[in-house]
């Protein structure tokens, strides 16, 4: 008897060809909207209704089952409360990486395996092998970093197909199989609001904030910003300092609603040799100090050299390069070769 695997599918072409990749393996396929978010915002319509459409027209295009779980409630409190509270404290989190760990790998995961599963399977550029988290055949989509806080239990009930396949492949799949989605572009930014930027959504959620002084590194009055929490290290765009050499964002102080700026590229807040982590999440086994390992700091960023030590309690990652613009909340992820280790927080 062929095991039963539901499919994630989001209304979009990855998850799609995954469904019929799987149904093409011999799987019993059963085909899964995960309803997230279906809130409109000033100037923004959600799309959850056409995805939801896209999705089902799949499932009848390949003749499997299809069902809709409305992960909504838990999905505000887990990943949309944790996002909007780490930028009220200042720091940049990625509600991605949350949105795997809570909703996909664990609430949709648990679901479906009391709904009858043996497996689930997502639309991710990643591989699920014997429990441990391999990055996608195709480099420019992996998608392992944001991956990395899955545990193995969940890996070994998950299945990740096209993460075995490069990009122009799964389109071309999708076209062959005349899938009602292989002309359909890929969603972009935040998981659960697609076109909105983040900052368009806090006002949202938040409202205007308290305007600021701006400070450069000679602690000198340079302008003013629209609200701390609206900027991230590194950030060099939409700081509304005129004139001269451009500025980029090295630190913030939320208590004072202080955000400063600097204008040479040498500053050392903008540049770091080591990083100290927080929320720890090993994959398979914890690293091994005096081992050699890369780091991503950001997702597509370049891998880094590095090691990894425990100084007085806390773990620390040793960069072999300087390292620009590393932001607190962000997550580093540590690999082996193509297997991902696992990682943490940024502070």
């Amino acid at each position: 008897m062929s095991k039963k695997v539901y499919v994630g599918m989001s209304g979009g072409v990855d998850s799609s060809v995954t469904a019929a990749l799987l149904l093409q393996q011999g799987y019993d396929v059963t085909g899964v909207y995960m309803k997230n978010w279906s809130q409109d915002l000033p100037g923004f319509t959600c799309p959850w209704q056409e995805d939801y459409q896209d999705a089902k027209r799949v499932a009848v295009q390949l003749g499997i089952d299809f069902k809709m779980y409305d992960f909504e409630t838990e999905y505000r409190q887990r990943v949309v409360d944790y996002m909007v509270a780490g930028y009220q404290a200042g720091i940049t989190p990625n509600p991605d990486i949350m949105c795997n760990q809570e909703v996909k790998f664990k609430l949709f995961l648990d679901t479906a395996l009391a709904d009858g599963a043996d497996m689930i399977a997502t639309g991710h550029y990643s591989r699920s092998q014997d429990g441990k988290l391999l990055t996608g055949i195709d480099g420019n989509k992996d998608q392992s970093y944001f991956l990395y806080r899955v545990t193995e239990s969940a890996l070994r009930h998950s299945l990740m197909p096209i993460g075995e396949l490069e990009k122009p492949a799964v389109r071309a799949l999708a076209k062959e199989l005349g899938l009602a989605t292989a002309d359909k572009k890929d969603s972009q930014g935040i998981c659960f609001v697609g076109k909105v930027g983040i900052k368009d959504f806090l006002l949202a959620e938040l409202g205007e904030q308290p305007n600021g002084p701006i400070i450069d590194q000679h602690g000198k009055l340079v302008g003013e910003h629209d609200g701390a929490l609206f900027y991230t290290i590194g950030q060099r765009h939409g700081l509304n300092v005129g004139g001269g050499l451009p500025y980029y964002v090295v630190g913030k102080d939320m208590a004072k609603n202080e955000v400063f700026v600097t204008t040479d590229l040498q500053d050392d807040r903008l540049w770091h040799r080591e990083l100290n982590l927080t929320s720890l999440h090993w994959i398979n086994q914890p690293p091994n100090e005096g081992i050699a390992y890369k780091v991503r700091t950001r997702y597509r960023a370049a891998l880094v050299d590095c090691s990894v030590e425990t100084r007085d309690g806390q773990f620390v990652v040793l960069l072999k390069d300087d390292v620009r613009a590393i932001t607190p909340g962000q997550s580093a992820v540590l690999y082996d070769d193509d297997v991902v280790v696992g990682g943490g927080i940024v502070i």
